[in-house]
Parts: structure tokens; C-alpha cells; sequence
């Protein structure tokens, strides 16, 4: 499995979650197993996409597919987002100690 991460600032979080949702067939056309949504807790614009694809190969293709930058640009990204693409070592869950849910 890998990994794409990309952090990147947007104009309104909800415009650019609007895009993000129509944008699921193509994630599912390149392989895209699930993803993860992140927000800065002070700056709700600043936002984290972790995305799982089977293999390195499919995240490239992804971020290759031209209606990536075309949603990119209806969601309101602002400038280049940093991105990642990390292929999984290891994975350990931990459950909570005694007392805490």
C-alpha cells in the first residue's frame, strides 16, 4: 500500500470539500482504497488529504489525471500543495489505557 499526502491552503474549507466529494470516481478509477481529512485546529483553510492507493504507481497516475488540477481549482486551492507519496512500513493500533474511551 501507499500513501499520497498533500497539504495545501484553500480559499473556504466547504467549497473545496464540495470539490473533494465530486471528485471521488476519479480517486476510485486510479485505485484509491480511502482517505483521511485533515484541518489545521487553529486555520480550518490549511488543510491535510491523505489518500491510500494500492502501490506507488497508482498515486502517480492519480496526481497525473488532469481533472485532479480541474477540481484543485473549483475547491480553491491556493498556490502549489506539498506532496507526499510514502509507502507503508508499519502499522500499529493502540487501545486506550483503562478509563478512557
Amino acid at each position: 500500500m501507499a500513501i499520497l499526502v498533500a497539504q495545501h491552503r484553500v480559499r473556504d474549507f466547504g467549497v473545496w470539500k464540495s470539490a473533494f466529494d465530486d471528485h471521488e470516481e476519479a480517486r476510485r478509477s486510479h485505485g484509491a482504497v480511502r482517505h483521511w481529512l485533515y484541518r489545521d485546529a487553529a486555520d480550518p483553510n490549511d488543510v491535510v488529504v491523505a489518500i491510500e492507493f494500492p502501490g506507488p504507481d497508482a498515486a502517480r497516475e492519480f496526481l497525473q489525471d488532469p481533472s485532479l488540477a480541474e477540481a484543485m481549482s473549483r475547491g480553491g486551492v491556493e498556490g502549489e500543495p506539498h506532496v507526499h507519496i510514502r509507502e507503508e512500513v508499519e502499522m500499529m493500533e493502540y487501545a486506550p489505557p483503562p478509563g478512557i474511551a
